[in-house]
Parts: structure tokens; C-alpha cells; sequence
């Protein structure tokens, strides 16, 4: 039994109200500055796109890892920890989560570093291409004095804080590794330390004067942890237990201090510098092409197809307005890859309307009623229009799994706009077309065909 008139106009309303609440966020920046000149009126949330360093600008930098000095069975777990260090000086230049992946199997690891908004590549080669440096710092003799002034300092502003730590002779290079432990009782997760044989002594040394002290722990002068020693450590293996610690925050350490114990050399391979200029220049010509190339298509489906072509466009809109909104909602970085893929979802969209209007009037040129040329147009339609978009998707899937970066955002916004073209086609589209169910317009069949 087919849907009611009502429900099928609740659809339809509910369908553009939430494209112009999606319209609303996409464009806040614009839509704001309107609503500011009513009084009363609500702010939209303001939450920019994320753009690429290809549309921004930025340092796109490859490097080879050296894991010849690392026993294949750790090599996920060093990478691991060198990615985690690299991302915290890669913070160093303020930019918000910047993009540090890794690539490649067995011993050929490569560490992928996308930098948008830096422009200075020198800086960022140098903070970035040397080796994690882990070290053990003690309190200072005048330790609780120093802690008690920088309380003050925090609480009134005024002042500078002073480093309560000094450093000692054990770092990095005397720490075999770090491991995961739990205890035996209540099976708390701990932090597990292994240190050679001069590496023990110094530390044995260090814990005998520091007892009911914190021993600190540094990686690239950042604060890991800061146990307090409870006894004198001997034989150069130790614990650290906490009773906050959560499984994934013992195993966020676990791979600093490995990356610091064991470290993974990196050679820069390959340098790209993409100035702010030409990534402005970038976006505004895919914007440009993207508008002229959805006119084009607009003209051609309103000419072609009539009142079909005109609620194709409608869809396609709405389409475009959902897709921004998925993208700025989750954070998904925009790339000219990333428009590419877009583009080419549209495409897709396109051609899921071109078949169900295409089918539609070949039922209506058989002298078949409206309503059952537009049922049968669908139901005739969609077999391909399921396969090809599942096959596309299927590549897209690929696509991302083994890609590179900018693969990966082709593939990212390829998959979505593949996703979102179906819902275009086949939910808008279909419940804009019950709208002229058994209603005058059908009778009007020049207007169909």
C-alpha cells in the first residue's frame, strides 16, 4: 500500500528543513553576520573547514625509518611510539591535529608528515628529523620550595615558574625496554622498566638518595610520568603502578619510553612546500569548477528532463549541503584529491537520476499511467544503480586501505559521496517525484517527457 499525501509532505518538509539547518552550518561564517542584524536571533556554531595543506599551504614531508637496530616483533610498537613523539613536535608549530601516519610492512616503514599552515620547512625538518631523547631527572635540594612558589605563580599569575628537576647521567640509551604489566592482585595495569647493567647501577643510585621523592621522566623535555620512589632499586628492573591508570594510557607510555630506549632513526625522502598562495589559488578554482561544472549540469537535466531535471537539481543541492555537512561535522580534511573525489560522486548522483527519469519515461511513452510509469521507473532503475555504486564503493574501500594520504582522501570523499548520491537519488528524489502523485501535473505529460 502506497504512503499517504501527508506523509509523503512531512518527508518532503522535514527533508528541507534539514537541508537548510545543514545549509545554516555550512555556511555560518556568511549566515551569522545576517542574523546578528535580528534581534533575539540564535548564533549558528562557527566551526571552520578543515582544509589541506594543498589548499592552504604547508610541508608534506616523507621519511624512511631505520629498524635495524629494532627486533622484528617490535617493529609496529616502535613505529607506534616514534609517531607519537613526532605528532607532539609537530604541535610544537600550533597546528591542529596535524596528519603523522605510518606506511609500508616488515622493515620498510615510512612516516608520513603533513604540516598545514607551516611555511618555514627548514624548521620543521630540524624539529622533527632528530631521534626521541628520553632521560630520568631527580628533585632539585630545594625541591618543595620550588613547588610551593610555583603554586603561588599559578594562583596569582605573577612570577615565573622554575624547573624543580635537574638532570642525571641515566637517559634513554641505558633503558632495554618498557613493557606492560599488571598486577598480581588486583590486576591494575603498570608500567614495567628494564635497564642494562650500567644503566641498573645508575639507577640504583638514583632511587637510594630519592626515596619518598619523584623521580621524573622526560621525552624531548616533555613529562611522561614523575613516580615517587618508595624504595631503594636494585638489579636494574622497576615498576611503575598508579591507581588512574587506564590499560590504553600504560601503553601510550610504554611505546614513548620504547621510543626513547630504542631509537628509530628517520631519513627525509621526500619534501613538498605548498605556499599559501598557490593553495589559495587551488581552492578557488576548484570551487569555480565545481560551480560551473554543477550549472552545466543543472542546465542540461532541467532542458533534458523537465520537471524530473529540475527536482534532480533540487536533490543535487541538498546532496552537496548534507556532504558539506558530514564533512565539517567530523572534522574531514578537505584536499584537491578530496574535491576530485567529491566531484566524481556527483557524477554518480547524476547518473542514478539520469537512470530512474530515463526508465520512468520510457513506461510513460508506453501509454502507462503516471503512477505506474514512476513506480516502475525506480524499481527497474535500482538494480543498477546498486551495482555500480557498490562497486565504486568497493574501490573506494581499496582505495583507502592501501593508499597513501592523498589517495586516502579521494577515497574518504569518494566513499561519502557515494553513500550520500544514493540517499539523493533514491529517498529525495523519490519522495519530491510522490509529491505530483495524483495530482493535475500528471496529466500534463509534455512536462514528463
Amino acid at each position: 500500500m502506497g504512503m499517504k499525501k501527508w506523509q509523503v509532505v512531512t518527508i518532503v518538509l522535514v527533508i528541507v528543513l534539514a537541508g537548510v539547518a545543514a545549509g545554516f552550518f555550512d555556511f555560518s561564517q556568511q549566515i551569522n553576520p545576517q542574523l546578528a542584524k535580528l534581534p533575539g536571533s540564535p548564533q549558528v556554531p562557527e566551526i571552520p573547514f578543515r582544509l589541506g595543506l594543498d589548499l592552504q599551504g604547508g610541508v608534506h614531508l616523507v621519511y624512511q625509518a631505520d629498524l635495524s637496530r629494532v627486533d622484528s616483533a617490535d617493529y609496529d610498537s616502535a613505529m607506534e611510539g616514534l609517531r607519537d613523539v613526532i605528532e607532539r613536535r609537530v604541535n610544537y608549530f600550533g597546528v591542529a591535529e596535524p596528519l603523522v601516519q605510518i606506511e609500508g610492512r616488515g622493515d620498510e616503514r615510512r612516516l608520513i608528515v603533513e604540516i598545514a599552515g607551516v611555511i618555514d620547512s627548514e624548521q620543521a625538518i630540524e624539529l622533527i628529523g632528530r631521534a626521541p631523547f628520553l632521560d630520568f631527572r631527580e628533585p632539585k635540594e630545594n625541591y618543595e620550595e620550588i613547588v610551593r612558589k610555583n603554586q603561588q605563580v599559578a594562583e596569582t599569575g605573577e612570577g615565573d615558574l622554575e624547573d624543580p628537576f635537574q638532570s642525571t647521567p641515566l637517559n634513554g640509551s641505558f633503558l632495554e625496554r618498557a613493557e606492560v604489566g599488571f598486577e598480581q592482585l588486583t590486576q591494575e595495569p603498570t608500567i614495567l622498566l628494564t635497564f642494562n647493567s650500567e644503566g641498573a647501577q645508575l639507577f640504583q643510585e638514583i632511587t637510594k638518595r630519592n626515596v619518598g621523592k619523584p623521580l621524573a621522566i622526560f621525552l624531548d623535555n616533555v613529562l611522561l610520568q614523575a613516580p615517587v620512589v618508595q624504595t631503594e632499586i636494585s638489579g636494574g628492573r622497576a615498576q611503575i603502578t598508579g591507581r588512574d591508570f587506564t590499560i590504553e594510557e600504560v601503553r601510550q607510555v610504554v611505546r614513548n619510553l620504547n621510543a626513547g630506549a630504542v631509537p628509530v632513526s628517520i631519513s627525509l625522502i621526500s619534501q613538498q612546500t605548498v605556499g599559501p598562495t598557490l593553495g589559495k589559488v587551488s581552492l578557488e578554482q576548484s570551487l569555480r569548477a565545481a560551480a560551473v561544472g554543477f550549472l552545466l549540469v543543472a542546465v542540461f537535466m532541467i532542458l533534458f528532463y523537465r520537471i524530473p531535471g529540475v527536482i534532480a537539481v533540487v536533490a543535487l543541492f541538498l546532496y552537496g549541503v548534507f556532504l558539506l555537512f558530514l564533512f565539517k561535522m567530523f572534522g574531514f580534511t578537505f584536499t584537491l584529491a578530496g574535491i576530485a573525489g567529491i566531484i566524481l560522486s556527483v557524477g554518480m548522483a547524476v547518473d542514478a537520476n539520469i537512470l530512474i527519469f530515463s526508465r520512468f519515461r520510457e513506461e510513460f511513452l508506453e501509454g502507462k499511467s503516471f503512477a505506474i510509469s514512476w513506480e516502475e521507473g525506480f524499481r527497474r532503475a535500482w538494480p543498477s544503480i546498486r551495482d555500480g555504486n557498490i562497486t565504486t564503493l568497493f574501490v573506494a574501500i581499496i582505495l583507502f586501505w592501501f593508499g597513501t594520504s592523498f589517495v586516502r582522501g579521494f577515497a574518504l570523499a569518494l566513499t561519502l559521496g557515494i553513500l550520500m548520491s544514493m540517499f539523493s537519488a533514491i529517498f529525495v528524489t523519490r519522495n519530491f517525484l510522490r509529491l505530483f502523485l495524483n495530482t493535475r501535473f500528471g496529466e500534463f505529460r509534455w512536462l514528463w517527457k
